[in-house]
C-alpha cells in the first residue's frame, strides 16, 4: 500500500509547494512572503480539519477541497488584503451614526487630509519668526470668529474635553452638577464617571426634574470650584421640570467667583433662524450669556472630524492649555486639518459644503427615493412611503426627520437574512428594519454612492449571495 493509500492526507500539498506554483505567483507578490506563508497554513488547517470527520466522507471532502484549493487561498487572500476599516453606505437615514463615525467630512476636508497628510507641515512652527509655535493656533482664530470666545483648545474628544477641564479647573475640590444632568453619553460611559476620574468631587444639587437657582447657591462652599451644565444633547426630560437660566447660573458664578460651564455636546455653530431647529443652542449663545467655557464635538452638529472642543475666556482657557494633560489629550495635523477646513465652510456662510447639514435640510428625497425605486424594479419588489428617522449621535433629542424610504419585499428570503447580505457586501450597505421589511433612506445616502448601492442590490437580486464585486486579485479568480 503507497503511503497515500495509507494516509490520503499526505495528497494535501505543503506549504513550500504551494508558495512556488506557478499559478499562484501573481497572488504571493500582491500578498507578500510573511502573509502568503499565513493564508497557506490557514487555509490547508481547514482542509485537513474537514477531512478528518467520518472516514467514509473523508475521501470525497479531501477531493473537494483539492479541487477547490486555488480559488480558496484566492479568497482567503482577498479577506486578508481588505482593511478592516471599511467605506460603509449609510442607508438607515440617521445622519449622525455614531457606530459608522458620525459626520462624513466635507470634499474640502478630505482634500486638505491629503494634502495635509502627504507632507511635512508647519504643525508647531511659526514660518514667519522662523520658530516653534502651537499646534493650537491653527483652528483657534476661526473658531474664536464663530463662537465670540477668547480661545478655543482642542483635544480628541468631548469627553477629553470634560476630563481636562475638570482636572485643570476641580481635581482638588468639587463640581456642582444637578441630578438631572447625570447623562449617560454612549458605550456605558457617563459624564460623572469622566469628571471623578479627573479627581474632582461632585456635589448633586436638586432633584431628577427640577433644579433651582438656590441649590446651587445652597451647595456652593468653600471646596466649590466649578459649576457645570450639562446639555440634554441626547435625551429628553419632559412635564414637571425647570432648571435655572444659563445667564442666573453664569451670574451665581459671577458672584461666587467660580467659573460655569456648560458641556453643550452637540456644537452646533449654525443659528436657529439658519440651522432650522430653534431648539439647539448655540457655541456662540451659551457664551453670550456668560458661560466661561463651552465644550462641544466636532463630529455633530458641526460636521467635522472627532474632536472635542473647548472654548471661552482666556483666563480659564490658559489654565486648562497649561494643564500637563493638555499633551495627552491634543489631535495631531489630519484632526486639525479637517477641523480648520469645516470651520472655514461656515466663516464663508457656506455651511451646505458640509454634508451633515446637507442631509439635515434634505429636499428632494421623494424624488431621489422614486428614482432610485425604479432602478431596483424588476428585481425588487420596492414601495417608497413616507417616514422620519431621528438625527443620531447624541444630537437633537426628540427631533424626528422627514423622509421618503424604499421599503423592499423580499420573497425568497427574510429580512434579516438580506439586512446581512447587504452588511456583508462590497461596499458594506446599513439598512433599516422594520414590521418585517427592510428599508433603504437615501437621505443619508451621497448621490455619488446611488450606482454602487443600485449594484449591490442587483448582484443580490441576481443570486450573489455575498455580493461582493469580482476579485481582484492578479491572476486568480476566486469562485463561489
Amino acid at each position: 500500500m503507497s503511503p497515500a493509500e495509507d494516509n490520503p492526507l499526505q495528497a494535501i500539498p505543503q506549504v513550500d509547494e504551494l508558495l512556488q506554483r506557478a499559478t499562484l505567483q501573481p497572488l504571493w507578490r500582491t500578498l507578500g512572503p510573511r502573509q502568503a506563508r499565513i493564508v497557506i497554513r490557514q487555509t490547508l488547517e481547514e482542509l485537513r480539519a474537514r477531512c478528518t470527520g467520518a472516514p467514509e466522507t473523508a475521501p470525497a471532502a479531501l477531493a473537494a477541497g483539492l479541487a477547490e484549493l486555488e480559488p480558496a487561498l484566492a479568497a482567503r487572500a482577498q479577506a486578508r488584503l481588505r482593511p478592516s476599516l471599511r467605506v460603509v453606505i449609510n442607508a438607515t437615514g440617521v445622519v449622525l451614526h455614531t457606530n459608522l463615525g458620525r459626520a462624513p467630512l466635507s470634499p474640502a476636508a478630505c482634500a486638505r487630509l491629503r494634502e495635509i497628510g502627504a507632507a511635512y507641515t508647519n504643525l508647531e512652527y511659526e514660518l514667519a519668526a522662523g520658530r516653534r509655535g502651537k499646534r493650537d493656533s491653527h483652528v483657534e482664530a476661526l473658531a474664536c470668529e464663530l463662537t465670540g470666545a477668547e480661545r478655543t483648545l482642542v483635544v480628541n474628544n468631548n469627553a477629553a474635553a470634560l476630563l481636562l477641564l475638570a482636572k485643570a479647573l476641580a481635581a482638588d475640590g468639587e463640581i456642582l452638577i444637578s441630578r438631572g444632568e447625570l447623562v449617560e453619553i454612549g458605550d456605558g460611559f457617563r459624564v460623572p464617571e469622566i469628571l471623578m476620574a479627573a479627581g474632582a468631587r461632585l456635589r448633586e444639587v436638586g432633584a431628577t426634574n427640577r433644579t433651582h437657582l438656590a441649590d446651587y447657591r445652597q451647595a456652593a462652599g468653600p471646596a466649590t470650584r466649578l459649576i457645570l451644565r450639562v446639555h440634554r444633547s441626547n435625551f429628553e426630560l419632559s412635564g414637571f421640570t425647570s432648571r435655572p437660566e444659563r445667564a442666573e447660573l453664569c451670574a451665581l458664578g459671577a458672584e461666587l467667583g467660580i467659573p460655569v460651564a456648560e458641556d453643550l455636546g452637540s456644537g452646533c455653530l449654525l443659528a436657529p433662524e439658519a440651522s432650522g431647529f430653534p431648539q439647539e443652542p448655540t457655541v456662540a449663545a451659551c457664551l453670550a450669556a456668560g458661560m466661561s467655557i463651552v465644550t462641544y464635538s466636532g463630529d455633530k452638529l458641526l460636521g467635522g472630524p472627532q474632536a472635542g472642543l473647548l472654548s471661552g475666556r482666556k483666563i480659564w482657557l490658559d489654565r486648562l492649555r497649561a494643564e500637563p494633560l493638555f499633551r495627552a489629550l491634543r489631535v495631531d495635523r489630519l484632526t486639525l486639518a479637517a477641523l480648520e477646513a469645516t470651520l472655514d465652510a461656515y466663516a464663508r456662510e457656506s455651511a451646505e459644503e458640509v454634508p451633515v447639514w446637507r442631509m439635515l435640510r434634505a429636499r428632494d428625497l421623494e424624488a431621489r427615493a422614486r428614482a432610485f425605486a425604479l432602478r431596483l424594479a424588476p428585481a425588487w419588489r420596492a414601495a417608497v412611503e413616507a417616514d422620519d428617522s431621528p438625527v443620531g449621535g447624541g444630537a437633537l433629542p426628540g427631533t424626528r426627520l422627514r423622509s421618503w424610504v424604499i421599503w423592499l419585499h423580499p420573497e425568497s428570503i427574510r429580512c434579516e437574512e438580506l439586512a446581512r447580505r447587504l452588511r456583508l457586501a462590497e461596499p458594506a450597505v446599513l439598512a433599516r428594519i422594520q414590521n418585517d421589511r427592510l428599508g433603504l433612506d437615501l437621505r443619508t445616502v451621497a448621490a455619488e454612492q446611488e450606482d454602487a448601492l443600485a449594484g449591490v442590490c442587483a448582484r443580490l437580486a441576481a443570486g450573489d449571495a455575498s455580493a461582493r464585486c469580482p476579485a481582484q486579485v492578479p491572476g486568480v479568480t476566486a469562485k463561489g
